[in-house]
């Protein structure tokens, strides 16, 4: 079975998940853990999203730091909107071919499946700010 990116995208929050919860974890084992992971192949759009936000981390924390409302600090947040964060904001700023729109979208599909209501609401705020942010500095 061939890997939609949708698909891919809940992957790379389940393998992001695990390692935020345990980060001495070995990654090709996440990687095998993942249940709907079949192929042995790992779809190279994976690849992407977990070592680029791994790569991008501290940036990334930096970035939802400031996109949070004063007296909140990134400890605060929940693990499952942390992870759907970065990766949101990843892939708004690195990955080719994905515009903006899909990748708060995609967010926000992925907040329905792992996260709850109010952190949807709380994830589309934090994102529309941030493209805000960046289409007035452009």
């Amino acid at each position: 079975m061939s890997l939609n990116r949708h698909m891919i995208r809940e992957e790379a929050f389940q393998v992001l998940f695990a390692l935020q919860s345990d980060p001495e974890a070995d990654i090709q084992t996440v990687y095998e853990a993942i249940p709907h992971h079949d192929e042995k192949q790992i779809p190279p759009y994976l690849l992407t999203l977990v070592n680029g936000v791994r790569e991008q981390q501290d940036q990334l924390d930096e970035q939802i730091n400031d996109l949070l409302a004063s007296g909140w600090t990134i400890n605060r947040l929940a693990k499952a909107d942390l992870v759907i964060l970065r990766l949101a904001l990843f892939e708004i700023q690195y990955a080719e071919n994905v515009p903006t729109v899909v990748a708060i979208n995609e967010a926000l599909e992925l907040a329905k499946t792992f996260s709850s209501d109010k952190s949807r609401k709380f994830i589309n705020g934090a994102l529309g700010k941030f493209e805000k942010q960046v289409n007035e500095n452009n």
